[in-house]
Formats: C-alpha cells, structure tokens, sequence
C-alpha cells in the first residue's frame, strides 16, 4: 500500500495542473488566515476600548442616588474569540453589545450582519468556509476517475498481476486523496498556530485538536466515497456526476430542510410574544394570581412588622430600595421561566438537527466545528447567562445601597464616588471543552461511524470489483 500511495503522490505533484490549482488555493488558504486572524484582533481591540470607556464612565459617576444609577446601568460587550479566525459560527449574527440596566433585561444588539452592506449565502472568507465546501470539492476531483482511469489504462490489471489486492489499490488511493485534504487542513492549522502563538493555551490546543479530528474523518468519508463511486463504475463521469450530487444534497438541501423542520418540530416564540408573556407576568403574576400590586402591599406588611413600626416613613431604612429589589427578583424569576423555556427549546432544535448527522455527515462536521471553536449558539447562550447573572449581581448591590441610604438632614441619600467603584465589573468566564464535549460527543460519533461505513462499504463493494 506504501508503495501505491508514494506512486499516486508522485504522479500528482508531476501535474502542473495539479500544482497549480494547489498554489492558488493555498493561497487563498493564507489569505483566509491572515484576514480572520486581522479582523479577530481588530475586534479584540475595539471591545478592549469600549470597555474601558464603558468602565471609566461609571467610576467616573460621583454622588449619585443609586437608583438612578441603576437607570443610568452599562454595557457589556461580547469579548472576541480568537477561535473565530477559523469557524465564526453565529457570532456574526448574534449581536456584541447588551445594556445592563434595572428593571429590564435588554436583548442583545450591534450584530456583526446587521452592519454589513450586502450578506452572502456562504459569509465572509473564513477558512472554515474554505474547509467546509471547496477542499471536499477539490477531494472529489482528485478522486472520481482515481480507478476508472487505471482500468481504462489496464494499470489497475497490472497492478493485481504484479500481487496487489484490489482492496489493497481502493484503499491506497482513497489514503492519497485523504492525504491532500489533511494536509491542507493541517497547513490552514500551522498557520493559525503561528499567528496566535503567543496566545495559545492547553485549552485552545485541545479545541483545535479536535476540530482537526472533525475534519480529517470528514474528509475521509469524501474521500473514500468518490474512490469507490471510481471503482465501481467505468465512466467516470458518472462518478462525478453521483458524488457531485451527494455533495450538493449534503452541503445545501438536507442543512436547510433539517433546519426548517426542527424548527417546526421544536418552534420558538417570536420576539413579540415572548416579551409581550415576559410584560404580562411581571404585571399579573406568573401564575396569573399574584398581580404587582398585591405584591407589594404583601412586602410593606411584612417589612412593617420586622421593624415593628406602622408607617413606612418610620423605616430606619429606604423602602422603595426593598421594592424595587423585590421587583428585580421577581423579574428575575420571570427570566428565568421564559429564558430557561427558550434554552430548552433551542436545545431540543439542536438534537434534532444532530440526529440528522445519521443521513448527513456534513451536518456533524458543521456542529462538531463551530462547537470546538466555542461560536455555536450554546456559547453564546452562555454568555448571555453570565451577563443576566452579572446583571442581578450589580443591581442587588445598588438597590441595597439605594435602600440603606435613606435621606436626612445630613445626608441627601446619594451615594459616593467610592461605592461607584466598588462595583465589579464584568469578567467573562469562557467555557472550557470539558464542559461542552458532551454535546458533540453524538456529532464525533457519526462521523466515525460513517467512516466505518465507507471502510465496509470499499471492504465488501471491492468483490464485485471488475478488473478489466
């Protein structure tokens, strides 16, 4: 088989065709790096910005009512990934900047997309739009008339005269063309290393590791697919005409289809509904017998009776501090309800799109990528919890300020330049893989298991393999 492969490999880099067609695409390969890696950084460096200018905005503030700083609120940014050079995933569509303010918990806006004159179909040039559909493609016209021209040449012939297997042949040159693609994919890798060399953690290492692992058995399957297509028929034509067609249902159709029906399957409110069910249980209660009003009579008792007087304006403290707090987590509840709803929804449409990794490989390598380079929307819901959590942490601490800094004589009720700052700011906690690998261990799977699949599939279609 060594020999077979050698053989291959020296016949390719004797075409020029093949030469060349291989230093135009590496380099666009290069140039797909070297823009992702630029436009990461550039991100990098306008969210380093803005937060700083966000943060110095607010210990800025002095002798504010802490209400009204809770009004006043800040931003949070979504920091850059620098796994993004390589697969964006949803990050260009889901927004970058989330106000944190009191009594609402915003959406998150500024998408990337939503700021872009003209959208394509396919994004902007990542490598992994490369990856994804042009290295197959290139595999695929490497491999359809791999065989069929051997048989035609009567080298096949030779070659099981001389003592090769057939299975020995398919297998030699379905490694050949494999090779191709996994040595593209580990040049676009080395590359990034080498630009991101200074920021390179064991984590980034292990996610890219696996991403490497996600490609290279998809490739395999394309590979081995085309070859065999190659043997079975003479034409080899029809080899590229049958792969070329899989490609197209792989890559376009089956995605959308199993898209649009998980997403009937498992739908989603529409922006409306939902904020209009958020509005109306934060008014009327989230079982609808427990209206605002009644709540809060509910609290002044209460609040009465721990401090045993019977007029709020006897309160040593500020009452409406209590209430608006107790409206928060109230609200936060709310929240919690209805965004908890939404995860589960969204994780239900997420495993159903991975079951159809059984028809169609590419819908796993899709998954498993944005996945282990931490764009997919499970990421980003993620960070949309750290912010919401953030959130709650920062308006406790002014509505406990706002409530022990009731106005006297002596004091106007404000609080200082000092508290101001002593409220933290936002601190992203990015999720490690082992927090994550479950949910792409289904997608890794199949694509081993289709792997396995072309292995029995080039195993027992060799048998009725013609020779001449």
């Amino acid at each position: 088989m060594l020999k077979i492969i050698k053989n291959e490999w020296l016949f390719l880099v004797r075409s020029r065709i093949f030469l060349g067609i291989s230093v135009a695409f590496i380099a666009i390969l290069l140039l797909s790096v070297f823009l992702g890696n630029y436009q990461t950084q550039k991100q990098a460096h306008t969210h380093d910005t803005a937060k700083e200018h966000v943060r110095q905005q607010w210990v800025s503030i002095d002798d504010m009512n802490a209400h009204s700083a809770a009004h006043y609120g800040t931003y949070v940014f979504k920091p850059s990934n620098l796994l993004s050079s390589l697969d964006e995933g949803v990050n260009s569509i889901t927004g970058n900047v989330l106000k944190v303010e009191g009594h609402v918990q915003n959406e998150i806006t500024h998408s990337e997309a939503s700021q872009m004159q003209s959208i394509s179909r396919f994004g902007k040039l990542k490598p992994s739009l490369l990856l994804q559909y042009i290295v197959p493609l290139l595999l695929v016209f490497l491999a359809f008339n791999s065989v069929s021209n051997e048989k035609q040449s009567g080298r096949f012939k030779l070659l099981v005269l001389q003592g090769a297997k057939p299975l020995q042949i398919i297998l030699s040159k379905t490694v050949s063309v494999w090779l191709y693609g996994v040595l593209l994919l580990t040049f676009i890798l080395g590359v990034y290393g080498v630009l991101t060399f200074q920021n390179l953690t064991s984590e980034i290492l292990t996610r890219t590791l696996l991403f490497f692992v996600s490609y290279a058995l998809y490739y395999f399957i394309i590979s081995g697919l085309t070859v065999f297509f190659s043997a079975r028929w003479q034409n080899a034509t029809l080899a590229l005409t049958a792969m070329l067609g899989i490609w197209i249902i792989w890559t376009i159709f089956l995605p959308n289809i199993l898209m649009s029906s998980a997403e009937k399957w498992h739908p989603l409110p529409s922006r409306s509904e939902f904020q209009a069910a958020m509005k109306e249980d934060r008014a009327k209660g989230i079982d609808g017998h427990n209206p605002a009003d009644e709540r809060s009579e509910a609290l002044k008792q209460k609040v009465l009776k721990e401090y045993k007087v019977d007029k709020i304006s006897d309160l040593p403290i500020n009452f409406s501090g209590i209430r608006l707090q107790a409206d928060e987590e109230y609200g936060n509840s709310v929240w919690d309800k209805h965004f908890g709803s939404n995860r589960a929804i969204l994780k239900n449409q997420k495993e159903s799109v991975q079951l159809g990794g059984i028809i169609n490989p590419f819908i796993s390598l899709q998954n498993t990528s944005m996945g282990f380079m931490a764009s997919d929307n499970l990421h980003h819901q993620e960070f949309l919890l750290q912010v919401e959590n953030y959130r709650r942490v920062f308006i406790k601490m002014l509505n406990d300020k706002y409530t022990h800094s009731k106005r006297t004589a002596e004091h106007n009720g404000n609080a200082d330049n000092a508290f101001f700052r002593s409220v933290p700011d936002f601190e992203y906690q990015p999720t490690t893989i082992s927090a994550v690998f479950s949910n792409y261990v289904l997608d890794l799977s199949l694509l081993i298991f289709w792997s396995l699949l072309v292995i029995v599939l080039i195993i027992f279609g060799t048998k009725k393999i013609q020779i001449v």
